[in-house]
């Protein structure tokens, strides 16, 4: 399996993604288990809920105590109940893969960003939970529903795979709006379900208040922004870039300021954001 230090700066593969599933183990251990409603006490994980879904044959992993024994005379091997998840125990990404993200000195923000999120998706299933994904291109959105345990997150790799490569095919179509898209991907988290956005939030047209607005109505929301070291620490004095029209000139002393600009606009409409520095992954240097 892969490790932390064999990540590709430009590609997003299913295989990385599950890989960091071993890491999301090792960071969540022993880690205190924080409340999931607002508050300050922390609390033990809720149960599954109580409505059944499905009874299955049994598989590695599952509750004994969820055995259910006339399916499992009936059939003559071992037959267990699923749940429907309790709906503030999923999590739902969305990975921004538009023109804008497909950039980076170390490795493209879109890359940093997928691997955060799927942290993430492995930190809730680990927690009993349920993920889905929603991936915006500028060819639209791809999505998977949220689903519990490894199979949610194998499905979550899956789309961010996909969508990334899909992405990278279209660096010549013309850059989407970010938040109509947004609107559709938001509608696609369950109501009460937290919602994970990684987006530098570049180029978004106009309605992004809204749009952002419109998820946090829906469930919790917190913004993960890219941090590559170029807008940390931008250096003095006009650089070529390439632009839509060819290449040309611009100043980028300013980018810090900018960050610290957006980053109070999301506290002012209280939603949570961080920063994710490109070079690292979890504490871990990329």
């Amino acid at each position: 399996m892969s490790g932390p230090g064999d990540a590709s700066p430009t590609e997003v593969t299913a295989e990385r993604l599950v890989a960091l599933g071993s890491l999301a183990a090792r960071l969540g251990r022993d880690r205190p288990e924080i409340a999931r409603r607002p508050g300050t006490t922390a609390t033990r994980p809720r149960g599954q809920g109580h409505e059944i879904r499905e009874i299955r044959p049994f598989a590695e992993g599952d509750d004994p105590r969820h055995l259910d024994a006339a399916a499992t005379a009936r059939t003559g091997s071992p037959q267990v109940r699923g749940f429907h998840e309790d709906r503030d125990r999923a999590l739902m990404l969305i990975a921004d893969f538009r023109r804008p993200m497909l950039w980076g000195t170390r490795r493209l923000r879109s890359v940093a960003l997928a691997e955060a999120l799927a942290l993430a998706g492995w930190r809730a299933v680990l927690d009993g939970g349920a993920v889905g994904v929603a991936v915006i291109t500028d060819d639209g959105v791809l999505s998977e529903r949220p689903t519990a345990r490894a199979r949610g997150m194998a499905k979550v790799a899956g789309c961010l795979a996909r969508g990334h490569a899909l992405a990278l095919t279209l660096t010549g179509h013309p850059v989407r709006p970010l938040a109509p898209d947004l609107v559709r991907a938001g509608r696609l988290a369950p109501r009460g379900a937290r919602v994970l956005l990684g987006s530098a939030l570049d180029l978004p047209g106009p309605g992004l208040p809204a749009a952002l607005d419109g998820i946090r109505r829906r469930g919790p929301l917190r913004v993960l922004l890219p941090l590559d070291p170029f807008e940390a620490a931008p250096p003095g004095g006009e650089l070529p870039y390439l632009a839509g029209r060819g290449a040309a000139l611009g100043a980028f002393g300013r980018l810090p300021a900018a960050r610290a600009a957006e980053l109070r606009r999301l506290a002012d409409m209280g939603i949570a954001a961080e920063e994710v520095p490109t070079d690292r992954v979890a504490g871990v240097a990329a």
